[in-house]
């Protein structure tokens, strides 16, 4: 049990030597880790919100619209389908979670239901006498849209957030339909929130010139066109000037690849590129539709109707608009971040303001340090040299613990100090109990090299067993929680894989190191 032998020696001293090297980051300025070679390791542990301060955001995902969209889809579809196949209908239109149409002929009844039982594998069709089909979204289909709404919202929150530059996000789904953001040293709050909460569904229609405006701001528009709200700053204070544009989406904003915040004419514009696809549509409108105005719509608004002064061929075109430098570089990030694919909601907003994450990390210093110098007298005063030993093992411990944090990118929060801290006393415990073990073998009469065998080998089962189930507790926290719980649970669970490891090595080599030095005759303990 105490042969140590060489290469288990060098392992145990290349772990300890590895964590110094992946802690020592920690030590320095964000400055001096940039002048670091790249070889080098130069990640540090990350703060969490309660300790740097921030922004908290529990969002909503309003997933009956997305559901909304695709029953509206269903809509044209089924239009479409019946036109073609020259079937007359009325009363189309979605009711609840379905498309219900009613066919004129009641001989055409049975060819619709053909036709349309074929549209969508996702939806069941039922059919009353008197002519009416109801197509409906299974549960299924609707629960698997709403799941994915959330999965795309989260991508896309984490792209126009990382375009921000805010480092180490939080961004996790949190029930069904609920998205959490935490944003650690954020600054300017209000800013991502605007940037976050904009659906940036942008769309390209011809403006309809042949409608009457009085008739249409009357709430009159022709068919196949809608009035809608047109942002012009230069517009005088109290006016709502406003655009009739036809429905049809000439162009998708799905289709852009690129956008980026420039200058034409001495004012901010953003510059755009299509896909090949998207390009070749753009060239079809364009070309078709010289000097026709083409409305750019973002989210519901038109934001600028440019005439069409020849064919853009290219691919790419500008969206001006009277923007500022600053609304220029915000709406060319979320387009280039892609559209939500559901409006979200704010339903839960909180700010921790950088001084209370200076008190908290004073008040988890103190408390860390409190702790640790009371536990190093404990040990020293009940075991002398050998809790000497115990607190060298403890330092090799919380510097193997926060190297992993380093490592690993975990977040330290406030109740990870509260983990790192009963780490601390647990590390101890193993050490007491060894000690213990060593104590009671040398009063029995045994040799120094006979009892610290018997005590290092009758306390190795009941560590191992112990540091397990709390191990399992951790990681049952940190499946099962969320928060606070998990900044607690990772620490702890850290803790106890470091605890174990210098429990079992680190104290064992050091005491074996000083018997073959020292032989003792009577142990120190």
């Amino acid at each position: 049990m105490l042969h140590f032998s060489r290469w288990k020696t060098v392992m145990v001293l290349a772990v300890c030597g590895l964590a110094a090297l992946l802690f020592a980051p920690n030590l320095l300025s964000r400055d001096q880790l940039e002048a670091l070679p790249s070889w080098l390791p130069t990640r540090q542990i990350t703060l969490g919100l309660d300790l740097q301060g921030g922004s908290h955001l529990l969002l909503q995902v309003e997933t009956e619209a997305v559901v909304r969209d695709r029953l509206d889809a269903l809509v044209d579809t089924i239009r479409s389908t019946l036109r073609e196949s020259r079937i007359r209908y009325r009363e189309l239109g979605v009711d609840g979670q379905a498309v219900a149409v009613t066919i004129a002929d009641p001989a055409e009844v049975e060819e619709a239901t053909k036709q349309l039982r074929a549209l969508d594998p996702d939806t069941a069709l039922t059919a009353d006498d008197d002519g009416r089909l109801r197509l409906e979204l299974s549960d299924k289909a609707v629960r698997e849209r709403e799941s994915a709404a959330v999965d795309q919202s989260i991508e896309i929150i984490r792209r126009r957030i990382d375009e921000t530059g805010v480092r180490e996000p939080t961004i996790q789904r949190q029930g069904a339909s609920r998205i959490l953001v935490q944003l650690p040293g954020l600054d300017d709050p209000q800013r991502i929130k605007a940037l976050i909460g904009k659906t940036a569904k942008m769309t390209f229609h011809l403006v309809d010139d042949t409608a009457d405006p009085a008739e249409a701001m009357n709430g009159r528009p022709p068919p196949g066109s809608e009035v809608l709200p047109l942002i012009d700053r230069r517009a005088p204070a109290g006016a709502e000037p406003r655009l009739v544009v036809r429905k049809r989406v000439m162009v998708s904003g799905e289709n852009l690849v690129d956008a980026e915040p420039s200058f034409s004419q001495g004012a901010p514009v953003v510059s755009f590129r299509f896909d090949a696809a998207g390009g070749k549509r753009f060239g079809d409108v364009t070309s078709h539709n010289v000097g026709k105005q083409l409305a750019i719509v973002l989210d519901g608004q038109v934001i600028s109707a440019p005439n069409i002064r020849e064919p853009i061929l290219g691919g790419s075109g500008i969206i001006s608009g009277s923007f500022t430098v600053a609304e220029a570089q915000d709406l060319a990030l979320l387009l280039r971040a892609g559209a939500l694919p559901a409006p979200l909601e704010v339903i839960e907003e909180r700010s921790v303001g950088p001084g209370l994450g200076a008190d908290s990390i004073a008040a988890g210093k103190l408390a860390s340090i409190v702790g640790t110098v009371a536990v190093v007298v404990f040990m020293v005063l009940c075991y002398g040299l050998f809790g000497l030993f115990a607190n060298l093992a403890l330092a090799v411990n919380i510097l193997l613990l926060l190297a992993c944090m380093s490592v690993l990118g975990a977040t330290l929060t406030l109740p990870g100090i509260a983990g790192i801290v009963l780490t601390v006393g647990m590390a101890v415990d193993s050490n007491v109990l060894i000690f213990e073990h060593i104590r009671e073998e040398a009063r029995a009469g045994r040799t120094p090299i006979s009892a610290i065998d018997a005590g290092f080998s009758r306390a190795m089962t009941t560590i191992i067993d112990a540091n397990l189930t709390t191990l399992i507790a951790g990681c049952l926290l940190y499946i099962f929680g969320s928060g606070p719980v998990r900044g607690f649970a990772v620490t702890l669970s850290f803790g106890i894989l470091t605890t174990m490891f210098t429990a079992v090595t680190v104290t064992r080599l050091i005491v074996v190191t000083w018997l073959r030095r020292t032989r003792p005759q009577l142990l120190p303990i």
